[in-house]
């Protein structure tokens, strides 16, 4: 329903109830009619609407101004619009908005569809927020509007409401799983080597990239610092909130610095203002790689912050040194490590009797091809030179060709041991558990790597499962850098590059928070232009507007609506629908110049 409350500026939504409007229609009464395809962005708007999330959002967002020309809910939903669809360029908002779903979730109130008089396109009319434009609205509020207000908004204070307001936001609407699973790392963020981007920094990266410092260059070799090059970058260090079967993912915090500041403080910092501004019991575990061991903040995550790390040792580490020497002495018991038995249940299939005949019939030919194809292959006989000049040639290379490469060992089996409440992790304040994991592979060798954990190891297959969690993050950060754009700043101020991750993220956030709502489980782990196909309209409907309500309506379902009519109905909705089209020739007068 439409909040009145906030006068001209507050946030229009209408109720869906297709009775009440269908009885008032036959009474010849409604307000408006429109024709939309029902997209998923505008169910998003009217989901984040309705649960008042959009109030709440612009209610606490950090605005630099004490005026506002546009409300501060239309400017979240504009700058949400456009990360929705992909788009960082504030001058592409007036397209996002034609295209986009934000008009049709909001109503007519917002903006209206009519014809350009001198292209004859089909735009927008929208009647705005003041009186200070000279030309007709085609947008609710303009992309400079937007692109002004993100570029004064201080970086520092945007990160903070994103951390505090947003993740609250969250925690309000029971977004947090009981288990309070987290994952914490940090990415670089790589743009143009131009020293105008403020912050930024210019690091050495190898071929695989990763930072290259002086020590470690001068061991490479000249083939390896070839392949070196300098680029400039910034550094995202961010916190990940999913379950234990990984059904959805949010953004619980977020950090943008130079890329040449050091993660591990920044992330420390992170958990510590979550439990400070959220409270103990939220986050419950933190599943961290091996460069964010410290030993000091492990334990302080235990002791003052109630929060379980598991993270796993480097070689060299007393405690990895220590577990290792016990597992080669024979002191240690142990186990297969077996993924299937902590995998959920695969979902049932129903198979008609004739496709699994069809199937097995399949299978049973291709056995038969290939054990055929076995048995008759003739080996290949081995290359005659050609005579002449051609053959010499053709014998000296072969005499000089490199072997053929040895295939890369492959791990045929894996098994555990674990050993509680160890103290060689001198610097951490806290007795730790060791889950040690030894590889087998196919050509005879092992190979040990340890996971050190805070928390009691009750079952050492779970354990390990939750540390199989991890990459998580990394492919949500794959994913948003290559689907979203997420590190194609076009701007060089470091308040609009904060600006574009903070939204980025919200905007994923969202998403994942709106599937969920909609028990569409099977898209959260999606990339987000594949969402977006998933979700694609399926009909055109009609909206029919009356008083703070709307019906969703067939084309068919309206047809049969209206000729089924009084007659004194359809003269009150013939007479009203004349008014309406008036006032739309009438309401784009004054274009602004092509």
């Amino acid at each position: 329903m439409r909040d009145t409350d906030q006068g001209r500026g507050g946030l229009w939504l209408y109720e869906r109830n297709d009775a009440r409007v269908i009885e008032a229609f036959r009474r010849g009464e409604f307000d408006y009619l429109e024709g939309a395809q029902e997209v998923h962005e505008a169910d998003f708007f009217r989901a984040i609407a309705e649960r008042k999330i959009l109030a709440k959002l612009a209610a606490s967002y950090p605005t630099p101004r004490r005026k506002h020309d546009v409300p501060l809910w239309v400017y979240i939903a504009s700058d949400l619009s456009m990360r929705f669809h992909g788009e960082h360029h504030f001058h592409a908002l007036p397209y996002v908005i034609r295209v986009g779903g934000l008009v049709p979730a909001f109503g007519p109130e917002l903006g209206q569809k009519v014809t350009h008089p001198t292209t004859g396109d089909v735009t927008l009319r929208c009647e705005g927020f003041n009186d200070k434009n000279d030309y007709d609205r085609e947008t609710p509020c303009d992309q400079d509007t937007v692109r002004k207000l993100a570029r004064a908004t201080p970086a520092a204070r945007l990160e903070r409401w994103f951390n505090e307001s947003v993740v609250g936001i969250f925690k309000q609407h029971h977004a947090f799983d009981a288990e309070g699973l987290f994952i914490g790392d940090a990415t670089y963020l790589f743009v143009p080597d131009n020293p105008r981007y403020e912050g930024s920094s210019r690091l050495l990266f190898d071929e695989e990239g990763h930072p290259v410092d002086g020590e470690r260059y001068a061991r490479m070799t000249p083939e390896q610092q070839a392949r070196c090059q300098w680029r400039r970058c910034y550094k995202l260090v961010s916190l990940l909130h999913t379950n234990r079967a990984a059904e959805f993912f949010l953004y619980g915090g977020l950090r943008v610095v130079a890329g040449k500041d050091h993660e591990c403080p920044v992330l420390y910092q992170r958990v510590k203002d979550f439990v400070q501004y959220h409270g103990r019991g939220v986050m419950k575990r933190l599943i961290l790689d091996r460069g964010f061991i410290d030993g000091p903040e492990i334990g302080h995550c235990k002791k003052a912050l109630g929060v379980d790390v598991l993270i796993p040792a480097k070689r060299g580490m007393d405690v990895y040194e220590d577990v290792i020497g016990m597992a080669e002495g024979g002191l240690l018991t142990f186990v297969p490590w077996s993924a299937a038995a902590i995998a959920a249940p695969a979902m049932a299939v129903h198979r008609p009797e004739r496709i699994r005949k069809r199937e097995a019939a399949r299978q049973k030919t291709l056995a038969a091809r290939k054990a055929k194809a076995a048995a008759t292959a003739v080996p290949a006989p081995a290359a005659v030179p050609a005579p002449g000049r051609a053959g010499r040639k053709q014998a000296a290379a072969g005499a000089t060709a490199p072997p053929a490469p040895v295939p890369k060992p492959q791990c045929i089996r894996s098994e555990m041991a674990v050993v509680a409440d160890l103290e060689t992790f001198t610097t951490c304040s806290v007795p730790v558990q060791a889950l040690i994991n030894r590889e087998h592979y196919d050509d005879g060798h092992y190979e040990y790597w340890v996971l050190l954990d805070t928390a009691p190891v009750a079952d050492a297959q779970r354990t390990r499962a939750e540390y199989g969690l991890r990459p998580a993050i990394e492919e949500r950060h794959r994913q948003l850098k290559c689907f979203s754009d997420l590190e194609a700043f076009s701007a060089r101020v470091f308040n609009l590059v904060v600006h574009q991750v903070v939204f980025v993220l919200l905007t994923y956030s969202l998403l994942q928070w709106y599937l969920l709502r909609q028990e569409r489980k099977d898209l959260t782990r999606q990339t987000p232009p594949r969402t977006q196909q998933r979700l694609q309209p399926t009909q055109t409907v009609l909206l029919l507007y009356y008083k703070n309500y709307v019906a969703y309506l067939t084309p068919l379902q309206h047809q049969e609506l209206v000729l089924s009519l009084s007659a004194t109905a359809q003269k009150k909705i013939l007479a009203k629908t004349r008014r309406l089209r008036r006032h739309l020739a009438r309401a784009f007068l004054h274009p602004r110049p092509l």
